[in-house]
């Protein structure tokens, strides 16, 4: 492993980070570590601690809330924004919704997260930040309630002729129905989760890490749906089991991500039982951040309505409850009590943030310590075999032969994806049937090309009206008309039938969803074809070494077989295993 390195440790000031922190300064050389985590004071009592443990590393600290825009997280104590403000907030949670359903790139330029990475350009990054929690504990199923029911409250009022409320009045029907629903648009789970691994995957590999090491949750320590440990809800939580969900969820995104070329290395691991303990203490206990206060019990006959809360006021304050607890991190405090049961035998039971920390560390350096969840689940998935490269061979000769049986195009059918597919997959198929091989497109001029394939598609009725009953429209060559079905599936515009036509719009557009008989375009097939015969050409002589993702095997053009070229050597899209 490197020595001199940089570390960005996520949750650096949490207790598994500052354990993650320690080891890392101790057995690793560093020459800095950015300590990130969500509340100032932390980071600032974890860093003073870490300068007088480890005075030879710099140590860097940052706090905030790193799933938020960058302008959300002023470093001012006074001036940051929590949640609930956000939430609070119209033009905020118009804000939160466009960085989830939105254009992806301004949400990257706008994350937190992204500028922290490529500000500091770490080499190694450790994310201790319990991810599923904070993601699943939003409550989409509270927030769906509410929607509902405001929803239906608004619609009733609509029904009997009564005016809905809206922009003039805040705290009409009408406004607080859209409030609910925006909470329940933006507190959905796997979106927020989808969205943050593409955001951190993207900045890594701009920033050049060379490993991602996730510390992640099983989200039940290790015990199954009989879980009686619940966070304070009924069981079964159904918040608890969308926690569990989002934590494995995330850990099939990571493994994309580890398969996933020009990114870190990737790893995972997945703690199964409680994670404690961080201090012993007699303290006053809170409750969503307030003081729980004891109050004079009152006694009262049962009637037949029981009522849940009574004015405080009504009720003798004595004081702030305090107790001993032990602090277990993230899981919260425990009384004495609700610590000797959850780790109790054959109950959640314990590991130790110091054994987490580790592991860790082992990991980062190289070591195998049989915890990383990534290369298990990489050893235990089925991969392609010699079998089925074998049928391969006999289902691609049986479907040429029903093509010319039934004189048909069996090409694309625009449901495969992305739209770039169908679109690449029509274009060679020109090619072939008008030149047949390299040799023959190589030797034509683009605008000779681009006037014989126009004269194809002009002439081949059947030809035609498959691919534009496709959704796929024509460029003709001067790029001028479109031949076209009743639907183009580019551009996407939902919510709208039209979309405004530029030239640069048609640019994009051509690029990805239409068959493009342009010159322009013609010379770019050209080119790639003359890079695979390159490519060709080196084969003799070098053995089983020639045969690489940059080759392509034969003269003839194959639609599949090039369009899998373009995907492995253009698009960067190819598996690394």
């Amino acid at each position: 492993m490197p020595a001199n390195e940089t570390f960005l440790i996520l949750g650096g000031g949490g207790m598994i980070g500052t354990q993650v922190v320690r080891q890392i300064a101790r057995n690793l050389a560093p020459r800095r570590v950015i300590v990130a985590s969500l509340y100032q004071q932390e980071v600032r009592e974890a860093i003073e601690q870490f300068e007088r443990e480890f005075p030879a590393v710099d140590f860097v600290g940052f706090w905030g809330d790193v799933f938020l825009r960058t302008e959300w997280n002023n470093q001012d104590r006074r001036a940051h924004l929590t949640r609930g403000q956000l939430l609070d907030s119209a033009e905020r949670r118009a804000a939160l919704y466009t960085d989830l359903f939105g254009n992806l790139d301004e949400a990257y330029r706008a994350s937190q997260l992204s500028q922290l990475i490529l500000e500091h350009k770490p080499d190694v990054v450790v994310d201790s930040i319990n991810t599923a929690t904070a993601i699943s504990y939003q409550d989409v199923y509270a927030a769906s309630i509410v929607a509902k029911n405001e929803l239906e409250a608004l619609a009733s009022r609509l029904a009997t002729g009564a005016p809905p409320g809206g922009a003039g009045a805040p705290n009409g029907p009408a406004e607080t129905a859209r409030r609910a629903l925006e909470l329940l648009l933006i507190s959905q789970s796997v979106p927020q989760l989808v969205r943050h691994v593409l955001i951190i995957h993207r900045a890594m590999a701009e920033a050049g890490t060379r490993l991602y090491l996730k510390v992640g949750t099983t989200g039940t320590g290790g015990m199954g749906l009989n879980i009686p440990y619940t966070h304070s809800e009924d069981k079964p939580s159904a918040k608890l089991m969308t926690k569990t969900a989002i934590a494995f969820a995330h850990t099939g995104l990571l493994f994309l991500m580890a398969r996933t070329p020009g990114g870190p290395i990737v790893k995972e691991v997945k703690p199964g039982a409680m994670v404690g303990y961080a201090d012993i203490t007699r303290r006053t206990i809170r409750e969503h951040g307030q003081p729980v206060h004891l109050f004079e019990s009152q006694t009262e006959s049962l009637g037949d309505r029981l009522v849940l809360r009574r004015p405080k006021t009504s009720f003798q304050r004595l004081g702030k409850l305090q107790m001993v607890v032990v602090d277990t991190g993230e899981n919260g405090v425990f009384t004495k009590g609700e610590f000797e049961a959850i780790t109790h035998q054959r109950q959640m039971e314990f590991i130790t943030p110091e054994e987490i920390a580790r592991h860790v560390v082992l990991e980062v350096k190289g070591s195998n310590t049989g915890f990383d969840v990534i290369a298990s689940i990489d050893s235990a998935v089925m991969n392609p075999t010699y079998r089925a490269g074998y049928v391969r061979h006999f289902a691609l000769e049986e479907i040429s032969r029903l093509e010319h049986e039934t004189n048909s195009h069996s090409v694309a059918l625009g449901q495969l994806g992305p739209p770039e597919l169908g679109k690449l997959l029509w274009e060679a198929h020109l090619l072939k049937l008008r030149c047949g091989t390299l040799s023959a497109v190589l030797e034509q001029s683009p605008a000779a090309l681009a006037e014989a394939l126009f004269a194809l598609v002009q002439n081949d009725a059947a030809l035609r009206q498959t691919i534009t009953s496709l959704g796929l429209p024509v460029l003709t060559p001067d790029g001028q008309s479109l031949i076209r079905g009743p639907t183009i599936r580019i551009p996407e515009a939902p919510g709208s039938n039209s979309a405004a036509l530029t030239p640069a719009s048609l640019e994009r557009w051509a690029a990805k969803g239409w068959v493009d008989l342009r010159p322009s375009n013609l010379e770019r097939w050209r080119q790639r074809f003359a890079k695979m015969q390159r490519e060709a050409q080196r084969l003799r002589g070098r053995g089983s070494a020639a045969i690489t993702r940059e080759a392509y095997l034969g003269e003839a053009i194959s639609a599949g077989a090039v369009v899998g070229w373009i995907f492995n050597n253009e698009e960067g899209a190819y598996r690394i295993k």
